[in-house]
């Protein structure tokens, strides 16, 4: 039976606004419950930002997210979070040139505390999780950085008895030029309902080509925010096929084809819940390898969406590596509609 947001809980919402926007909400009185900025002040406590580079016309952006107005700051471990007793938003930068620790035994005390933070606040369920680390692509020490990292994720999921495999929240894993480990994520009190991609095998199954642990996350996610309302989260989306990456070198091809895994799970989604779901009302992430690349995949989507789609106008762009070195490009999402999960 799917798990009901409880009564009385307060009702979870998110808006995608611009860097004045978001400070024109702060000043009202009252901080919002959290956000997560692209391009924003670092020195912002309810507003993390992501340490990449902004390449949308509109400049820098914020996911403003809106919960009680009684909200709790604190830390735990590593971890600087805000909750409200229902819903969570934390955050996380561990810089290794200071803390002196591998790539994978950094993300495993990351997520340790992670969950420690959750056990804390009584939101055991991570809804989202968004992973930036510098040179994702580089050699650390005979391993991929990001297959490090996937090491010290795993054995943390592992360790705390959190779903690993099927089950598994969620997730993005982009590499940023320079800075910290940079984890954010969103945790509540009742488990989402994780979606995967017909197209594709499940990453938590991809063969041991891909590194000594697979990636810990599902394609997407559904989950109820109270008020009537679902959320889906989409992970990190990009070319690929079963497990394996197609249309390399090619990022048009790439985007389109990016398009279509979109488009997949967003069908597989809408099979689990009432709420409607689609491309075109999607608040986008587009991570681009190549700065040049930027306007072609513009040129993709809206030859796709049309150039009035909602999603081209609230997209964020960002420089990011992708998690395989043949990847130039890669989708992440989240929308809301009014409706209920399947029982």
């Amino acid at each position: 039976m799917t798990a009901r947001v409880p009564l009385g809980a307060p009702p979870l919402r998110v808006e995608r606004l611009s860097l004045p926007e978001s400070l024109a909400v702060a000043a009202t009185g009252q901080s919002p419950f959290g956000a997560l900025g692209y391009g924003t002040p670092d020195d912002l406590a309810w507003m993390p930002t992501v340490n990449a580079r902004v390449l949308s016309e509109a400049g820098a952006m914020a996911d403003v997210w809106h919960a009680s107005e009684h909200v709790e700051s604190g830390t735990t471990g590593v971890v600087r979070w805000r909750c409200d007793g229902h819903w969570m938003l934390g955050a996380i930068d561990l810089d290794e040139s200071v803390e002196k620790q591998g790539l994978a035994a950094l993300a495993q005390r990351a997520y340790r505390d992670l969950f420690a933070s959750l056990e804390q606040t009584g939101c055991a369920h991570l809804l989202r999780v968004w992973n930036y680390l510098p040179q994702i692509n580089g050699d650390g020490g005979g391993l991929e950085r990001y297959r490090q990292f996937n090491l010290g994720r795993q054995d943390a999921f592992v360790e705390a008895g959190q779903a690993a495999f099927e089950g598994a929240p969620a997730a993005c894993a982009l590499g940023i030029h320079q800075g910290a480990l940079c984890i954010r994520f969103l945790a509540g009190r009742v488990p989402p309902l994780p979606i995967e991609n017909p197209r594709q095998v499940s990453a938590y199954r991809y063969p041991p080509a891909y590194g000594p642990r697979a990636p810990t996350f599902s394609r997407a996610a559904l989950a109820e925010l109270g008020g009537g309302d679902v959320a889906l989260f989409i992970s990190g989306t990009a070319s690929i096929v079963g497990h394996e990456t197609v249309h390399v070198g090619e990022v048009i091809t790439q985007t389109q084809e990016t398009l279509r895994n979109l488009e997949a799970v967003i069908a597989a989604a809408n099979e689990r819940t009432t709420a409607r779901f689609d491309l075109a009302r999607l608040d986008c992430v587009v991570y681009v390898r190549h700065v040049a690349d930027a306007p072609l995949v513009r040129q993709v989507l809206e030859a796709a969406l049309g150039p009035a789609a909602y999603t081209l106008s609230h997209a964020v762009y960002l420089e990011a590596d992708i998690c395989r070195q043949d990847l130039l490009v890669e989708i992440e999402a989240h929308a809301v509609a009014s409706g209920a999960l399947h029982a």
